[in-house]
């Protein structure tokens, strides 16, 4: 099993596997010299190659290198912080590594490899430490591999990121999910929190959800609130807070278009993921990229659902966990490996499966809801415009978050009995992707990345 711990992380904006991963490898590369000869090194080498080459620099790649390698990591470091000390560190070209001062120009220390093709996976980062003499004192190389999770370059698979400790229930499919539903008569919910039982205790796992979804819940507040552009040379200005207010004064003139609805949950999605371009604090769900989907869709449902409980929140990201560990498993979450149907496409099956969970779905209307919701993401390509996390990909959110109730809600009306089963549409999701070219899988070299017209 995949862990909902590992599944949704709070981190910072605005690439899960372009900002959070990077930090994470920086970090351990920092603890892994620390725990060697720290007092050797002198300068510190990192490259970027693949995906992290093109769209690094629009996804803040090497300000979470920065970040990483002084020790901060994407669930504590402060926003306002950051960009404080990624400005001193380029404005002084030195860097503090484990409590000493070493030289580190970013121009020439965080290298752009454009040209050396990856050889296990479209988000490689290597980093080299030497001594004074020029000598490599430790060299390490790192793949993230979408949603904030790393692994070795050495150990591409994720055995890295699956606890070895045996599960209760264990389930590596979506036929087998539904298998251990019939036989125990348990939700999906209640197996996936059975199986984090079995690594902690209940209180720390409620503990985690609570704290999950109040970070969403906080995320859309904040992103309605703001208002100016965001970050970036495309000038693309928040429109969450306008929106908000136009939707309010609808309220107060009476004015309520039968499709209102779908407004109020889109508006929930921009919010979140204008947060997420502008580098805030998100929740990769699963990952940054597609933060909106799944916190528009709970909001939609304490809001706007009658009956909403907090319980029922807990059962949506339990169950919504499930179907992200099955598609990170069996397929992939990384937008780099293939395409935006990763992202965007994953989230709406999780928000889709949450969401029927927790208006009373059985097992098979819930995974019938994430096959609905992946069906109709097959083939969404990842190409941002200008490397920057804003076109197409906040609207994206959006329209996942609606796929997502409208998927749930069919699913709802069903029986569960479907033709095309999760496992075959996440299987399908994999090969299309391997059949991608590289130009739509966030590259910015396909799509609309070169189809605007950039000034």
């Amino acid at each position: 099993m995949i862990s909902l711990f590992d599944i949704f992380k709070i981190g910072v904006g605005p690439s899960s596997s372009h900002t959070v991963g990077p930090m994470r490898a920086a970090a351990a590369f920092a603890a892994a010299i620390r725990g060697q000869e720290n007092e050797r090194v002198v300068s510190v080498v990192v490259a970027l190659l693949g995906s992290l080459a093109w769209t690094g620099v629009g996804h803040a790649t090497d300000t979470a290198v920065m970040l990483g390698l002084s020790g901060e990591t994407p669930d504590q470091v402060d926003p306002n912080e950051a960009e404080r000390l990624v400005e001193a560190i380029r404005a002084t070209r030195t860097l503090r590594l484990n409590g000493r001062v070493i030289a580190f120009d970013p121009q020439h220390a965080i290298l752009f490899d454009k040209k050396t093709t990856p050889p296990v996976h479209p988000n490689t980062m290597r980093f080299a430490a030497f001594d004074a003499a020029g000598e490599r004192v430790l060299e390490q190389g790192w793949c993230s591999v979408g949603g904030g999770f790393i692994v070795p370059e050495s150990t591409p698979d994720d055995a890295a990121v699956i606890p070895s400790e045996p599960a209760p229930f264990d389930f590596a499919s979506g036929d087998a999910l539904l298998a251990c539903a019939r036989r125990t008569g348990l939700s999906i919910a209640e197996i996936v929190m059975a199986n984090e039982r079995a690594l902690r205790p209940a209180e720390d796992v409620v503990a985690h959800i609570d704290r999950i979804i109040d970070a969403m819940m906080a995320c859309v507040d904040r992103g309605l609130s703001q208002e100016g552009a965001l970050p970036g040379k495309l000038g693309v200005r928040r429109r969450a807070s306008s929106l908000r207010e136009r939707l309010e004064a609808d309220r107060f003139r009476n004015v309520r278009p039968a499709h209102e609805i779908m407004d109020w949950i889109s508006l929930f999605a921009i919010a979140v993921n204008e947060e997420n371009a502008a580098g805030g604090r998100v929740v990769t769900a699963p990952t940054n990229g597609a933060a909106g989907v799944v916190p528009a869709v709970l909001r939609y449902y304490r809001d706007f659902c009658t009956g909403a409980t907090r319980e029922g929140m807990r059962d949506f990201l339990l169950t919504a966990a499930a179907i992200g560990g099955l598609f990170k498993r069996n397929a992939s979450i990384s937008g780099a490996e293939v395409g935006c149907q990763g992202e965007v496409g994953v989230a709406c099956s999780m928000a889709a499966a949450g969401l029927a969970a927790a208006l009373g779905g059985d097992p098979p209307q819930v995974e019938n809801a994430a096959e609905i919701g992946m069906e109709h993401h097959l083939g969404m390509t990842c190409d941002p415009v200008g490397g920057l996390v804003q076109i197409p990909c906040i609207e994206r959110n959006a329209f996942g978050a609606v796929k997502a109730v409208n998927a749930a809600s069919l699913a709802l009306r069903g029986d569960g009995a479907h033709h095309v089963s999760l496992d075959k549409v996440i299987v399908t999701m994999r090969e299309t992707g391997a059949d991608m070219n590289s130009r739509y899988k966030e590259t910015s070299l396909g799509g609309l990345a070169v189809a605007f017209p950039e000034c």
